[in-house]
């Protein structure tokens, strides 16, 4: 039997949403919800230049982790996440989640609950570069 988790991965090059729907390409799906964040050119009334992402090494590790546990608390038939890392740009792909199942409504219900969770538990960290100049944190512990 295949793992219902299919695509784990933090990379440093661009994403591409179509491999991370290739991954969940099954028969058995009715249904496949796909998220796409991507760096905005705002935050909180202020204009973004751009940002980098920075990962914990146990970072992937813990993403995994949350794939198998959002896995299992819904009735899916494929999980799959990737984050980039690095210098990005705005309007650059920082992260794609899509979980396929045999009903819509599973897979939007899996899908929230994955980037919700993935964004709360797994050690990534966004440096954010304003246009004035000025940066912050964010995610960091």
């Amino acid at each position: 039997m295949t793992s219902v988790v299919r695509l784990v991965e933090i990379r440093d090059t661009p994403l591409d949403v179509v491999e991370v729907l290739a991954s969940l390409d099954d028969d058995t799906d009715g249904g496949v919800t796909l998220f796409v964040g991507k760096v905005r050119d705002h935050d909180g009334g202020r204009g973004v230049s751009g940002l980098d992402y920075s990962a914990h090494p146990t970072a992937i590790e813990r993403l995994r982790e949350v794939c198998e546990t959002v896995a299992a608390r819904h009735d899916v038939h494929g999980v799959a996440a990737v984050h980039r890392v690095g210098r990005l740009g705005i309007g650059d792909l920082a992260v794609v989640v899509a979980t396929a199942a045999a009903h819509r409504g599973t897979a939007f219900e899996a899908s929230r609950d994955l980037i919700d969770t993935l964004k709360s538990e797994v050690p990534i960290w966004k440096h954010q570069v304003f246009a004035d100049g000025s940066d912050e944190w964010v995610g960091t512990p």
